[in-house]
């Protein structure tokens, strides 16, 4: 597994290297001409690329994730968040898929943003580990959960 290393200042190269990516699909979205179809394709596809530029185990999981998403929340849009593949409404994340890779961590994750409706009482979680023996249960299991985020 990478080390993080801190470097000027309190950020770390991967989450410097995030702002960048984020600094950069800021750039591209402005800078993107053509019809509002054309941006979502255009948007689609640099999540494509990114999911197949990822490391094994982490682009299975992130093509599964994907697949799931387009399925469950087609009225999403497919988008790309600090450099990760994300699914948005009206522009702004719902929820993203975080390689493990990304950060040096020892497993992905699903995050949920505050607009994905998971409210449970007081305390719910909002982001959740994923493994590589990510399996069918599971599948179901994230399918409900998006399901959730976007439809109530």
């Amino acid at each position: 597994m990478a080390r993080t290393t801190k470097t000027e200042g309190t950020f770390t190269d991967e989450e410097r290297a995030a702002m960048h990516e984020h600094a950069a699909e800021v750039k591209r979205t402005r800078s993107t001409k053509g019809t509002k179809a054309e941006k979502a394709a255009a948007d689609a596809a640099a999540v494509e690329e990114k999911i197949a530029a990822m490391p094994e185990p982490d682009r299975a999981l992130a093509e599964r994730i994907h697949r799931i998403a387009l399925e469950v929340a087609p009225e999403l849009a497919p988008t790309l968040w600090c450099g990760m593949p994300a699914y948005a409404r009206n522009g702004k994340a719902v929820f993203f898929f975080q390689d493990a890779a990304k950060f040096g961590a020892r497993y992905s994750t699903l995050g949920f943003q505050d607009s994905a409706a998971l409210d449970e009482g007081a305390f719910w979680p909002t982001s959740w580990a994923i493994s590589p023996e990510f399996s069918d249960a599971n599948e179901a299991a994230v399918a409900e959960l998006i399901r959730r985020a976007v439809h109530t």
